[in-house]
């Protein structure tokens, strides 16, 4: 099966209070090499980028409305006009929250969403031939 990678680079902002936000540019990757998972990077200004990983599930979820638990929950909301998603991230290094331009993080779901249909993703991973291959090795 041919593997694929979809990428988006886009500015987020990385919300400090409710009137100030820095700008963080970010790339969004999908590989159908990890087809459950998005991969993102935050530039911040520093050597290495900040990489999270996640299910790709919710984030087309939190697109249309709260969820997720513990460290990473999204949830769409309005700034200065505009539709955006926001990303609360958690680890044992501190706490951020993102903001996306929706329009873009939309887009750019679509197009994972047509290499990879929802429900199609095991199929990508090989699993079932893989134990295929092992039960007739066993008989």
């Amino acid at each position: 099966m041919e593997q694929s990678t979809v990428e988006r680079e886009l500015e987020m902002k990385l919300v400090l209070s409710s009137d100030h936000s820095v700008p963080v540019p970010a790339r969004m990757t999908y590989r159908t090499s990890d087809p459950y998972a998005v991969h993102v990077a935050f530039h911040i200004g520093s050597e290495n980028p900040v990489h999270w990983t996640f299910a790709r599930e919710l984030l087309v979820e939190g697109v249309f409305r709260p969820c997720g638990r513990g460290d990473v929950r999204i949830r769409p909301s309005k700034a200065d006009g505009r539709g955006v998603v926001l990303m609360a991230l958690s680890s044992p290094n501190g706490d951020a929250l993102l903001e996306a331009p929706s329009a873009q993080v939309s887009a750019w779901l679509e197009r994972t969403l047509r290499v990879v249909a929802p429900g199609t993703e095991a199929e990508r991973l090989g699993i079932d031939d893989g134990l295929a291959a092992l039960l007739s090795a066993e008989a």
